[in-house]
């Protein structure tokens, strides 16, 4: 299948509409326990959007944002459905991590890696997929190897 662009996306209630112009640059599976408790699932898939080829088509004022006491990035929701749409990172600002779930059609790039799996779900094993595992973030380095 060819993707086709702009990629398009939303909320479950259609208040918040996206596009992405440009091919995805990567994605991920995040195993951390904010996003399994935003999500209510094992990890959350994400894909990574090229810097200036994303943006929302409609909805902005439904959208909030949830920023953890702890740091880390904010998490942006559908006010009106509660639907998980987007994170940011301020460690790495020109990225914005966008919930493949929300995505209307195939967004043509699957998940490559798998990050904060030291505090992957117990109820749910993380599958034998080949995939790189990182115990935390994956932009950290591993202190050992310094």
């Amino acid at each position: 299948m060819t993707t086709r662009f702009p990629l398009t996306g939303g909320c479950n209630c259609g208040a918040v509409r996206y596009e992405v112009t440009e091919p995805l640059v990567r994605a991920s599976y995040c195993h951390c326990r904010l996003c399994q408790r935003r999500t209510g699932a094992a990890a959350s898939a994400q894909a990574h959007p090229a810097p200036g080829s994303f943006r929302i088509t409609s909805g902005m004022e439904a959208l909030r944002t949830w920023k953890p006491l702890s740091g880390g990035g904010e998490k942006w929701f559908c006010s009106e459905c509660g639907s998980a749409m987007f994170g940011s990172n301020p460690s790495h600002p020109e990225s914005i991590g966008i919930r493949m779930g929300t995505f209307d059609d195939d967004p043509g790039i699957r998940p490559s890696v798998r990050q904060f799996v030291a505090f992957a779900a117990p109820w749910e094993p993380i599958p034998d997929d080949g995939l790189p595992r990182f115990p935390q973030r994956r932009h950290e380095r591993d202190p050992r190897l310094s």
